[in-house]
């Protein structure tokens, strides 16, 4: 182990902590302000990833260009997704059973049209780095991680300056008290689910540029992103962030200094030791 190594393995690990935030805030807000545990967040993640790959591969269309189709188009299925929800009355319980099916359709339509096999979106951007003293960036890893520092920024003052998110942290605070002041907690709530869902088919650009695609990717990113949503406070998008810095740091400093094996439990095991070093209030 030499210094340069550490250092490589820590900005390789913060960088990857800014897939982790940007997929964890939107779980992160729709269960801390909506009271709904939604885990059709991560087959969302990856149906944009596929989009993604789709047209930038089939119709030339660049990356970023994709985000700007795909996020409105994912904002509209949130808001249709929360409907059946306000519709039927599902609860935080019901909703982890509910959006667990949607997962497994996505994932179903996901395999339907572009197979289980591994696929990769191959940009010219894709082996680009740029040089600090001795380490070495990726870019498409760095952008990913600036785009989680300004949406979590962004979803942060948006939540604590603006009326509509003093609105939000109200009804998800006390609904009753907050309709009494003559806030529709119905209508917020829409918007809110729909960025959710915006914000999971941003992180899905993200992917398809990083990393290598399948179906069956989908389950193991979920107990990670759940981790990093706990750890990080339930509803901050801040939060959210720090905590994915923190466990894609801790799994990328296991995997170069003790063993790759390692890195899976390295979540849990930093989940476990924060609740129960967490003062009870």
């Amino acid at each position: 182990m030499t210094a340069t190594l550490f250092l490589q393995s820590a900005v390789g690990g913060i960088l990857l902590g800014g897939i982790y935030g940007l997929l964890a805030m939107g779980l992160s807000l729709s269960w801390g302000l909506l009271k709904l545990v939604n885990l059709s967040h991560f087959a969302l993640a990856f149906l944009g990833a596929y989009l993604t790959y789709e047209l930038g591969t089939v119709h030339g269309i660049p990356a970023y260009l994709s985000a700007l189709l795909i996020a409105p188009l994912f904002f509209l299925f949130g808001i249709a997704l929360h409907s059946v929800f306000v519709r039927f009355k599902v609860k935080e319980f019901a909703s982890l059973l509910v959006t667990f099916g949607v997962t497994i359709l996505i994932e179903s339509l996901i395999q339907w049209i572009w197979s289980a096999d591994f696929l990769r979106y191959e940009t010219p951007y894709a082996q680009t780095t740029f040089r600090i003293g001795s380490i070495f960036v990726p870019v498409l890893d760095l952008s990913a991680f600036v785009c989680a520092v300004l949406l979590a920024g962004a979803a942060w003052i948006a939540l604590n300056k603006t009326m509509l998110g003093k609105a939000l942290r109200a009804a998800a605070h006390d609904p009753s008290v907050a309709s009494a002041f003559g806030i529709n907690s119905t209508r917020v709530s829409y918007i809110l689910a729909g960025l959710c869902s915006a914000i999971a088919g941003i992180a899905g650009v993200f992917i398809a540029l990083i990393g290598t695609l399948a179906p069956s990717q989908i389950e193991s990113w979920i107990g990670v992103v759940f981790a990093v949503a706990i750890i990080g406070g339930l509803g901050s998008p801040a939060g959210a962030l720090a905590a994915g810095m923190l466990i894609g740091l801790a799994e990328s400093l296991t995997m170069t200094v003790v063993n790759p094996a390692w890195a899976p439990l390295v979540a849990f095991s930093v989940l476990i030791v924060i609740l129960l070093r967490k003062p009870v209030i």
